[in-house]
């Protein structure tokens, strides 16, 4: 009895060994996540994994988009994890594109040792909310629809984007209406947010300096009737453009001047870009993504999303490519051999280089954070469709 004791406690002892004591977290408390090394099989697995925060306007006013997002980052992480062997998961926050709800998520998302990088979020002015909580955390994130040109001035050093900056959207908005609508007085109004008025600033900008004679005008993000702002557009406005973030709320712009008579063009910025809630004819958006479905090599990831989720606007993939950049930084961290941390991943997110992203041809970043020759599209909406009018 004696010797058979014995023999189990040396089998105990050889199994403890062999399992170690680390409870898979480091000095610092990020959790470190299981790292396997060189990459050795075929179709290039390696044992890697974590979780990984997305923020996005899931309910709200903006939830068509917010959804839309979601299902792409889950899309993109089930087919990440079935090609390359890896084990990532997704942690939801829901910011309702609100900077408040956005820093009470972030708070979330720093606090779980889990989650080593976050998607999103969605809106400017959420990333100015969550930038100091992620950047005192060592925690890189990379939004596919912020656009605001100050989000990457170097405040925010572990923030990335795949998507323009409005330094780009700006011009192209100004510059298709001096070039194809024979502007004779045009209105810009932004939605005070800190994502609308320097987007609106730089529209009027580049119009002055096109001899445009510009109105300018400011309404809340939060109101809903229209009215009395439609009946100051000057009769002789022949487009009014919009860089606002809620579609839902342009459609109802876009219906009651109408209803005063009023057939000026409606311009769009990317936050419009959303055929279940903006649907005007005539009307113009600008987008910072293509159509996928019109690239030949991404045709066959819109074809099988579509099969799973239905269809989609152009905010979905952007997302899918953030979040294939977020992994591919966590997957490269794990081949080199060094600790998957927080700091590594947000490292590492800086060198990522897709050759063929979802959004067409190459995508890396330059040492500011942004994508590397981005630029931004125009669509036009005709019976509920967007057609692209511009390459």
């Amino acid at each position: 009895m004696k010797k058979l004791l014995l023999v189990l406690v040396l089998a105990l002892a050889v199994l403890a060994a062999g399992c170690g004591g680390d409870d898979g977290t480091d000095a610092t408390g990020t959790t470190a996540a299981t790292n396997g090394g060189a990459d050795t099989g075929a179709g290039g697995s390696v044992d890697c994994e974590g979780a990984i925060g997305i923020m996005a306007p899931i309910t709200g006013d903006a939830g068509a988009i917010g959804t839309e997002q979601l299902n792409w980052a889950k899309f993109a992480v089930s087919r990440f994890n079935e090609e390359h062997g890896t084990t990532f998961r997704l942690e939801e926050g829901d910011t309702q594109l609100d900077p408040a709800q956005a820093s009470t998520v972030a708070q979330r998302f720093t606090s779980n040792n889990a989650i080593l990088a976050v998607v999103g979020p969605a809106g400017s002015q959420e990333v100015e909310a969550v930038a100091p909580a992620f950047t005192r955390a060592n925690m890189g994130f990379v939004s596919g629809s912020a656009t605001r040109t100050s989000l990457t001035n170097g405040d925010n050093p572990t923030f990335h984007r795949v998507v323009p900056n409005d330094d780009a959207q700006a011009p192209t908005i100004a510059n298709h209406i001096l070039e194809n609508l024979d502007p004779q007085t045009v209105v810009v109004i932004d939605d005070q947010t800190s994502y609308s008025r320097p987007l609106a600033d730089g529209i009027q900008q580049t119009l002055e300096d096109g001899d445009v004679t510009v109105r300018r005008e400011s309404v809340n993000q939060k109101q809903t009737d229209f009215s009395a702002l439609v009946s100051r557009i000057p009769n002789d406005a022949n487009v009014v453009v919009l860089p606002w973030q809620i579609a839902a709320n342009a459609q109802i712009f876009g219906q009651q001047m109408r209803e005063q008579g009023k057939d000026a063009t409606i311009f769009g910025s990317d936050g419009l870009f959303s055929p279940d809630d903006f649907r005007i004819d005539g009307a113009l958006v600008s987008s910072f993504a293509p159509d996928i479905r019109n690239i030949e090599e991404s045709q066959e990831l819109a074809e099988a999303f579509q099969a799973e989720h239905g269809d989609f606007g152009t905010f979905g993939p952007p997302t899918y490519a953030a979040t294939e950049v977020v992994m591919t930084a966590m997957r490269n961290v794990c081949e080199s051999g060094e600790e998957l941390t927080r700091e590594a991943v947000a490292e590492a997110i800086g060198e990522v280089s897709i050759s063929e992203s979802i959004l067409g041809g190459e995508l890396a970043f330059d040492d500011n954070g942004d994508p590397e020759g981005a630029e931004f599209y125009i669509f036009r909406v005709e019976d509920g469709e967007y057609t692209l009018v511009t390459e």
